[in-house]
């Protein structure tokens, strides 16, 4: 299975993994860990070079990120608000869970787009609060950029150890991957059904 993903991810080329990291900052069909590590088995393998991986990847990744960050500024505070309380359940999150995110930007400043670049859950969601609190979109970009440069090279890097390093991969990474797939779904799934609003 490994094989069959990673020829797949060659054969769509360094604009394939732009387009996939962006997909996955968008409506995530395959998780960042999971593209930027196979693609660094592909460096192992000599089917890709690294720091073209790299820029591509954390460019996809930066697109992706100015989707949410645009609906944020387009949208704006209040208006977000009718669409939070109408599909909460399906965000798995209320109107105070915003106010709070909103309120942490606004007290930390731009620094938090970077950290949270290193963070699963909140590496996207964090780009809606910037949008909606007018950030400058250029500091935005650039905080994103490096940021994300910074967690790419670390999978990407970590996929080129295991590459390099074990020649059974395949007998743990499609079953890990497809674990952690179920997981996540499931994990969603329980968070949809017991999701109560504060209110």
């Amino acid at each position: 299975m490994t094989d069959f993903i990673v020829n797949w991810i060659v054969w769509g080329g360094y604009f394939g993994i732009f387009l996939l990291m962006a997909l996955e900052n968008i409506i995530p069909p395959i998780p960042s860990e999971v593209i930027m590590g196979l693609g660094g088995i592909a460096v192992a393998r000599e089917q890709m070079e690294i720091l073209p991986l790299i820029l591509w990847g954390t460019a996809g990744t930066t697109a992706g990120n100015v989707f949410w960050y645009e609906i944020g500024r387009r949208l704006g505070y209040e208006r977000f608000q009718p669409f939070v309380e109408r599909h909460g359940r399906w965000l798995t999150m209320d109107w105070d869970d915003v106010c709070r995110v909103r309120s942490f930007f606004h007290h930390h400043g731009g620094w938090v787009i970077f950290v949270f670049r290193f963070m699963p859950t909140f590496r996207t969601l964090i780009s809606l609060p910037a949008g909606m609190a007018a950030m400058p979109l250029g500091r935005f970009l650039v905080m994103t950029f490096l940021g994300s440069a910074i967690w790419n090279s670390v999978l990407a890097g970590a996929g080129y150890f295991l590459g390099t390093r074990f020649a059974e991969l395949d007998r743990y990474v499609g079953p890990v991957g497809i674990a952690l797939t179920v997981v996540a779904l499931a994990y969603y799934a329980w968070r949809v059904v017991t999701w109560k609003p504060r209110g």
